[in-house]
């Protein structure tokens, strides 16, 4: 699902060199300790950074991308984002009585341009990702990873420069996953995107991530920050990957395991 609010107002401003800025942000949904989702977060994503969050489960990480998009507001903080991000969740909600074409024109429908100019761009945005000979079928008649394909397509159809992405690939199989990493990474790179990057494969956050940041389990805080200085491409296989993915394990174990002694 790609969702972008209209009328959604990031708060504060983003620095000059950063897409995306999180100042003290705290998120309170109820009273006492465990009302408390995410506590006093600070992060800074520099334009066109690749950064990856991970995390237990329940952490916040989902609640910061509602936060950051604008489909959620903080109890406290600034966040200053430099345009209108996108969100895409790990179900693509393709209408299913729309062709692809017309699922990845739904944003430009929406942003009111004419009909030959969304169609022929959808048609672009479909060929970028490698499905330009699937214009016209729904969704129905595509594989999963051909729908997320779509879906990415579509996320791409708004323009955005800022793309929140809440684990796109988790419910595909293995080799599916890895071939959408690369066409995302292409996008990525091609696009000059900025993409803030929710999992909970720690494998996968360092194949895609220049950074991976690691939240502590509820309420949700920065408890490390990886750079993942790695070559282009990588993949899942690489030594160095591995290497790196057991660093980030080892401190998200110890981060669990410090919160079920509490």
């Amino acid at each position: 699902m790609t969702a972008v609010l209209p009328e959604a107002r990031p708060i504060g401003t983003a620095g000059e060199s950063y897409a995306v800025t999180l100042r003290a942000v705290s998120k309170r949904y109820g009273a006492g300790p465990l009302g408390l989702a995410l506590d006093r977060i600070d992060l800074a994503i520099p334009a066109g950074q690749f950064l990856c969050l991970v995390g237990a489960s329940g952490c916040g990480k989902s609640t910061l991308l509602n936060l950051v998009s604008g489909l959620d507001t903080p109890s406290a903080g600034e966040i200053g984002v430099t345009s209108r991000p996108t969100l895409m969740f790990q179900e693509h909600a393709l209408l299913p009585w729309l062709s692809a074409v017309d699922n990845v024109a739904l944003p430009m429908r929406l942003a009111g341009l004419p009909k030959p100019e969304r169609q022929e761009k959808a048609a672009e945005y479909l060929r970028s990702v490698h499905l330009g000979d699937v214009l016209h079928k729904r969704p129905h008649e595509l594989s999963g990873g051909m729908r997320q394909r779509v879906a990415i397509a579509r996320t791409l159809a708004t323009e955005s420069k800022v793309l929140l992405m809440d684990e796109p690939f988790g419910a595909l199989d293995a080799m599916t996953r890895d071939l959408l990493h690369d066409e995302l990474e292409s996008l990525w790179q091609a696009r000059g995107l900025t993409i803030l990057f929710v999992t909970h494969n720690v494998r996968e956050a360092v194949r895609l991530g220049d950074r991976v940041v690691l939240l502590s389990s509820r309420p949700g805080r920065v408890v490390a920050d990886f750079p993942v200085g790695l070559p282009r491409p990588r993949s899942f296989s690489d030594p160095d990957v591995t290497a790196a993915s057991g660093e980030i394990t080892a401190a998200l174990r110890k981060e669990v395991a410090r919160h079920a002694q509490h």
